[in-house]
């Protein structure tokens, strides 16, 4: 069986999904060629219908054609997202012959390896991705990997390729959209009744917001392929086993290879593992910094561990990244500087990148699905509609044509086909008013989402501080005391000593093009002692070394320079860096500088001032970031680079403190009290120390200086599956190891009385983060609703953060600036971009001016749009609703409202209206409270549904109350104005003569009278016209999110022209005009009533409206008498944990339990489940 089974296999044939198959589920099918058949047939007597159907809904295509059946037998898979979308997508099953791949020959790996990867999903069909490991490799077997030919059949070619989506395929996906379908249908019905301006016009508006679409989809489609162009096309030298060093293109490399890095800058085109020399690589595309980073070689330690777990939280300085780019390479004595090949294609970091910006968490915003749900509310009124006029025009013996042609007209009536437009209109105008603050959008369905934000997460590091780090001084250690503070404003140089050689000698910097590059903080304490920086390609003493000489500014220095032996690069896990360095002419010596906490531990006690922990507290308080000094002198004779990390960084002298000031920018106080004050929430995701985050984050005012700061700290346990997670006040942990700790008891009692429950703010590192999601994964909503900083984040952590917050039902904003926060933005609700780089084809939104105040300002554009989007929709639904009932009293007389009275309601009134609507501007305060976000809420219910009363109630009542008057003639037109207007007494009589369908024996004197004209019909037009217009002002809502009405001219203008011409069409008697727009002559004491009932109806609506449905004292006071609390997942935690007296427990540590079922698998692994190539790949 197993031989047989290996004679064939499957791939799946698809370009790929999320997130691989992770977070997907899949179902095989079997194509039936009588189901088929059947569809076929249905396609064909529906006209395509059926089809359509199946293009908006896959999964009904394939439960229509295939029969369910186990994966080994399917045709047809289809996939299903398992998050609450629950999105379906349809693939087809290719199948491929193994046995033609591998000629049976018997040395051939695929035949040969019976623990082949190829051999394992051939025997186990079930197995539903190919994953190449390199989990289990140790350091010794990454120095020495192999590559094996069947890894390219495997991994298929390097390469991200995202195709530019033709204009054509844009254009057919718009079209195809359902509203666009609706509107065709509409368009061909009123072509059919002759109403042609009206279907020009909306063809016009639909091909305009087509058009606009496609462009901004092409738009974006052109510039993520650029981002990727540049990956996709880099030559690279490889060594191959028994080929030598050949170079190639990089679409051909696999995990496996062996790349060579000569000198020069290049860009990495896959991930790779260092195993000789050293690199300088710029991480930008990754952390968002071009801040040169330091990578050394995997090291050749005889450890059976695997590397990752060899290598501890420190692996990625040993790993150069997709996407980065190589500055510099270090070669060792053994040869050039060589990697190995770990991930390709969209596995790698920046292909992780990629994928995330192209498949998107959907969107799940109430307002659409809310629209849509409102949408079918009318067809359904639509449906009531036609089946009343088919009855009343059958039962009239109306020729069958004219009956469809009714009842079909009922649903164009009922559905304004108009509606998309104009609600595209408002969104296009508020682009524009964005646009003018230098804020981009390129996906402009979020705008009205940014109305509902009530969380926004900032980045730190050039959001909301100042790109770099300024020193501020330096407070040096003497006799185990802490002497006076070196200032470097006054201009003077730091004396020579100990503390002076560290700060020139202790960083990795580095001189690219002439210029000392790296790390701002190294950049800035090294111009402070004022030395300068030379490389010395070969010199006997030091080779390869870094020589610093002191420049013309130094203070007296009385050595000739320093020569830097050895690095030990400074890590986020270690939390520290050394150098082995030694004075020209004198002896070795070692320097550490990182944290001060963890630099005191390497010290000799008596080195460590008793004064440390309450120095360090002082400056720490006041929002600096204070870094630790150290350093020895090594004993003779000894090689540095044969010297063990441990051995170096011990019994250590304490130098002292250098102080460094990360300012805030000016606007980003400010910016966070407005937040504040409109109850908005800020949260910090930063990649730096959560000592400095905190401090940021307290004097920005995100966290006030009343409250306190709880630390969470998760670690998984050494050995054990478990983890565990403990909370502590932060001051108490910055003082641990110098000071008794206090008590947890008296902890509480101080947490509990001198601050109220709900004023703490949770903090935590991305690692804690890691840990706590995926062994305390039931804790982590409730530390959720009170965390403010997360600092130490990588972009996977950040994308994550954006995820678990939107599961509490936050509507999240995410803030950076750099290409590590790409996946975030693209993850969050509203993601807006500070940089125009990378960042900026992720993120919907892109702000001109790298500053945060863009964020309230959006915060207010989408606020204004989210309201005028309800009222523009509230309008149509009106105007919608208003003709429907207009035209349904007509049609029980046989009658209807003629062609121009319809295009005069739906061009020069709804269409003119639908585009000036949305012109007001957005209020400039923000209010601390949301607008409504789903049109399903009862007042914008009850608004409607009052409004759709009022207007019926004035209809009925003008159609019921005309036929009541003394001078109403059921089939004398002309009977109301026979003493007034001698011109009609002569044709009385034949006019009198004329019924609904008697249009060709009209005197042609009076102009065309097409069966129209009737006192009802006149009476029913005139009034639902000037209704739309009343309806139109009282909709028109300004403050608290748009500015006042009367601060929209063009509206007002619109109006007031409106309002006159419909004035005149009352009180006007003009023969020529009235004849063509089907009215007829009434006298003057009903044409005033008609204004009174008018008056009426717009003054109950209006006062209903202000002082009922706006009125949001009422509606708090309503919720507060049913005791109707906000059903969001967040909130109710909220209340919870108000009432919960043990939460948060202060200095305890909780352990989990052993067995955990990992949240996220981070393996270093090769997945490619959905590979598709053409090339030959053997």
């Amino acid at each position: 069986g197993g031989e047989e089974r290996a004679k064939s296999g499957r791939i799946f044939n698809g370009t790929g999904f999320g997130s691989g198959l992770s977070g997907t589920s899949i179902f095989g099918y079997k194509t039936q060629g009588c189901r088929k058949a059947m569809c076929i047939a249905g396609y064909i007597l529906s006209c395509g219908v059926l089809r359509l159907v199946f293009y908006w809904k896959p999964a009904w295509d394939v439960w229509a054609n295939s029969i369910p059946c186990s994966l080994q037998e399917a045709d047809v898979i289809l996939l299903r997202t398992t998050d609450e979308f629950q999105i379906y997508s349809r693939k087809k099953v290719m199948w491929i012959s193994v046995s033609a791949l591998n000629k049976f020959r018997s040395d051939y790996p695929i035949i040969a390896d019976e623990n082949s990867i190829i051999n394992k999903a051939i025997m186990k069909p079930d197995l539903k991705e190919l994953t190449w490991s390199y989990d289990d490799s140790t350091c010794k077997d990454l120095h020495r990997s192999i590559l094996t030919p069947c890894r390219r059949l495997i991994c298929g070619p390097n390469a991200i390729d995202i195709q530019v989506v033709p204009i054509w395929k844009l254009l057919i996906k718009e079209v195809l959209n359902p509203f666009y379908v609706f509107q065709l249908f509409s368009v061909c019905l009123w072509f059919a009744e002759d109403y042609k301006e009206y279907a020009i016009a909306i063809i016009i508006m639909s091909l305009l917001s087509i058009a606009l679409t496609v462009y901004d989809l092409r738009k974006q489609s052109m510039k993520l392929h650029r981002l990727v162009e540049s990956h996709n096309s880099v030559r690279v030298t490889v060594c191959r086993k028994d080929e030598g060093f050949q170079e190639l293109e990089s679409c051909h490399l696999v995990p496996g290879d062996l790349l060579a890095l000569a000198g020069g800058k290049a860009l990495m085109p896959c991930d790779a593992i260092l195993i000789s020399g050293g690199c300088v690589v710029n991480e930008g595309m990754l952390t968002g910094e071009s801040i040169p980073v330091t990578k050394t070689h995997l090291p050749q330690a005889e450890d059976s561990r695997p590397w990752r777990t060899c290598c501890a939280e420190d692996y990625k300085r040993h790993v150069l990244f997709c996407g980065t780019e190589v500055i510099q390479t270090k070669a060792d004595g053994n040869g050039p500087v060589r990697a190995v090949v770990l991930r390709t294609g969209f596995n790698t970091a920046k292909g992780d990148l990629v994928r995330s910006i192209l498949y998107p968490k959907p969107m799940n915003f109430k307002l659409y699905r809310d629209a849509l749900r409102f949408l079918m509310c009318l067809i359904a009124l639509a449906t009531i509609g036609m089946i009343y006029t088919v009855c009343v025009f059958a039962l009239n013996g109306e020729e069958a044509g004219e009956v469809v042609k009714k009842a079909l007209d009922v649903i164009t009536i009922a559905v304004p086909p108009a509606l998309p437009a104009a609600l595209t209109t408002g969104i296009i105008y508020t682009q524009g008013r964005l646009k003018k603050k230098g804020i981009f959008c390129i996906s402009p369905q979020r705008i009205n989402v940014c109305g509902q934000l009530n969380l926004i997460c900032f980045d730190k590091t050039g959001t909301l501080t100042e790109d770099g780090l300024d020193l501020w001084g330096v407070i040096a250690s003497e006799g185990n005391s802490f002497q006076k503070v070196h200032s470097f404003a006054s201009g003077r140089s730091l004396p020579w000593g100990p503390m002076c050689g560290a700060m020139a000698s202790c960083h990795s910097l580095i001189v690219l093009d002439g210029k000392i590059q790296g790390d701002p903080l190294d950049l800035k304490m090294f111009e402070a002692t004022n030395w300068v920086k030379l490389y010395h390609v070969k010199n006997g003493e030091f080779t390869h070394a870094v020589v610093i000489k002191p420049g013309p500014k130094a203070s007296n220095v009385p050595v000739e320079g320093i020569a830097i032996l050895h690095q030990f690069p400074f890590s986020s896990a270690l939390q520290r860096m050394s150098v082995i360095a030694q004075e020209i002419g004198g002896e070795q010596q070692v320097f550490m500088k990182g944290a001060p906490e963890t630099v005191a531990k390497f010290c000799r006690p008596e080195t460590v001032p008793p004064g440390f922990a309450s120095e360090l507290q002082l400056y720490a308080a006041r929002g600096f970031r204070v870094i630790g000094l150290a350093h020895k002198i090594l004993q003779a004779g000894r090689q540095a680079a044969g010297l063990a990390r441990e051995e170096v960084e011990s019994d250590l002298t304490f130098l002292g403190f250098l102080i460094m000031e990360n300012r805030l920018k000016a606007e980003t106080k400010p910016v966070l009290e407005e937040l504040s004050a409109a109850r908005i929430r800020s949260v910090m995701v930063t990649g730096d120390n959560i000592q400095t985050a905190v401090t940021v984050a307290k004097n920005a005012g995100m966290i006030s200086q009343t409250s306190q700061v709880i630390l969470i700290e998760a670690n998984e346990l050494s050995g054990s599956p478990s983890a565990s997670i403990t909370w502590k006040l932060l001051e108490e942990s910055k003082l641990n190891g110098y000071r008794n700790l206090v008590s947890a008891k008296w902890a509480g009692l101080r947490f509990s009385s001198e601050v109220g429950r709900s004023s703490y703010h949770f903090a935590m590192s991305g690692k804690s983060y890691q840990v706590i999601t995926q062994h305390f994964s039931y804790l982590l909503p409730k530390l959720l609703v009170n965390g403010t900083v997360f600092a130490r984040m990588s972009p996977g952590q950040k994308s994550s953060l954006v995820e678990e917050f939107q599961k509490l039902d936050y509507f999240v904003g995410m803030c950076g600036d750099g290409a590590n926060d790409c996946g975030a933005l693209k993850m969050a609700h509203a993601g807006i971009s500070l940089s125009e780089q990378e960042a900026s084809v992720a993120s919907p939104f892109t702000s001109r001016t790298p500053s945060i105040e863009c964020v309230p300002e959006l915060i207010r554009q989408g606020r204004a749009a989210l309201v005028t989007s309800f009222c523009v929709f509230k309008y149509m639904a009106l105007y919608s609703t208003i003709q429907y009932l207009g035209v349904l009293l007509l049609y029980w007389q046989l009658n209807s409202f003629g062609n121009y009275q319809f295009l005069f309601q739906d061009l020069a009134i709804t269409t003119v209206i639908g585009i000036t609507m949305s012109l007001n501007g957005a209020y400039p305060k923000l209010v601390p409270y949301r607008p409504p976000g789903q049109l399903i809420s009862p007042p914008l219910l009850l608004s409607v549904v009052l409004n759709i009363l009022f207007s019926l109630c004035m209809q009925v009542f003008g159609f019921v109350t005309v036929q009541k008057q003394p001078w109403y003639a059921q089939h004398n037109i002309y009977s109301a104005c026979l003493s007034g207007n001698k011109s009609h007494v002569e044709n009385s009589s034949s006019a009198a003569t004329i019924g609904f369908t008697g249009m060709e024996n009209a005197d042609a004197g009076e102009g065309v009278d097409n069966g129209y004209k009737s006192y009802e019909n006149t009476t029913v037009w005139l009034l639902s016209t000037i209704n739309c217009l009343m309806v139109a002002l009282v909709f028109s809502k300004g403050k608290p999110f748009r500015q006042p009405v009367h601060t929209n001219y063009i509206f007002v203008l619109v109006l007031v022209v409106q309002l006159g011409i419909c004035v005149f069409f009352v009180f006007a008697d003009i023969d020529g005009l009235y004849s063509r727009m089907d009215l007829v002559c009434t006298p003057t004491f009903w044409r005033i009533s008609m204004v009174i009932m008018l008056l009426v109806t717009f003054a109950v609506s209006f006062v209903v409206e202000e002082a009922v449905i706006e009125n949001r004292a009422l509606w708090m006071l309503l919720k507060k008498c049913f005791q109707y609390q906000s059903k969001s997942h967040y909130k109710r935690l909220q209340r919870m944990l108000e009432q919960d007296s043990a939460w948060p427990p202060l200095n305890e540590t909780v352990f989990s339990e052993s067995r955990v079922i990992p949240v996220e698998d981070n393996r270093v692994a090769y997945r490619n489940p959905v590979f598709e190539s053409n090339e030959d790949m053997l």
